[in-house]
């Protein structure tokens, strides 16, 4: 039955971060999402964004995937888009909503699908994996849950929906069509998040990097793996010296293995 032409569908997309090199790229649960929408809706589909952004940035690589334009918002960095996506909504149609888990960046809360449900009144469903059909004012949508099992569910119109890692993959990007898309600036007025301008970030510091430990049922079992030499790793036994040169040694060691920075 898809693309339905009929059906409404959009999706609110956000700037990602890789996670290595850091630089900006579409986030990955926002793509899967616009790969639904495309799916169910073919070039209908509608494309959201919050903020600022320019074709060299992620929302270039939403375009590219296929898209004749984005509705962008224009509001400041340090904007509430929860009331700019409320009052946006409200002057729509719309059947589906569909976004991410959570942005790659930022706060990344999670939050904003479940306060967009929360003030629009319209149901909220986690986790999809995909919309199977929409039939006489309802959608048949299958919900991912944990260890690959899956759930079907029947959701009234309109709802909102989070679209999970489970979901189909979204398609490579073209550089052609990413310069053939527009962007569709819409002027608002957005309310400033108070509460964020409060916050102090930081960068995030990787977590200690933890010793094996090795399980054992029984006594023997564990004294053997105590006393067993590693196999293919270096290492040396101190038996003599001063309580300074051992603990040094063993410093030395919790720093190799990352335990300590």
């Amino acid at each position: 039955m898809w693309p339905d032409s009929d059906l409404k569908v959009a999706s609110l997309v956000s700037n990602g971060q890789h996670p290595k090199s850091g630089r900006s790229r579409r986030a990955s649960q926002d793509a899967r999402a616009v790969e639904l929408a495309l799916k169910m809706t073919g070039r209908a589909a509608r494309v959201i964004h919050v903020g600022t952004g320019h074709r060299d940035s992620g929302l270039g690589q939403y375009l590219g995937m296929g898209l004749p334009e984005i509705t962008l918002l224009n509001a400041d960095e340090n904007a509430d888009a929860v009331p700019v996506l409320v009052d946006h909504l409200k002057g729509t149609d719309l059947d589906i909503v569909l976004t991410g888990i959570h942005a790659e960046q930022g706060e990344a809360s999670g939050m904003v699908p479940y306060l967009l449900a929360e003030h629009l009144g319209w149901p909220l469903v986690s986790h999809i994996a995909d919309i199977q059909k929409v039939e006489g004012g309802k959608a048949e949508v299958l919900q991912a849950l944990p260890r690959g099992q899956r759930r079907l569910l029947r959701v009234p119109l309109p709802f909102i929906a989070t679209v999970d890692n489970a979901a189909a993959e979204a398609r490579q990007y073209a550089f052609g069509a990413a310069r053939r898309g527009k962007l569709v600036d819409e002027v608002i007025d957005a309310p400033v998040d108070q509460a964020r301008l409060e916050w102090e970030s930081h960068p995030a510091k990787p977590r200690p990097k933890r010793l094996h430990v090795a399980k054992a049922k029984s006594a023997a079992d564990r004294f053997k793996a105590a006393t067993a030499k590693p196999q293919g790793q270096g290492g040396s036994v101190l038996r003599d010296g001063t309580d300074l040169e051992k603990a040094t040694a063993i410093m030395d060691l919790l720093i190799s293995e990352g335990v300590v920075r």
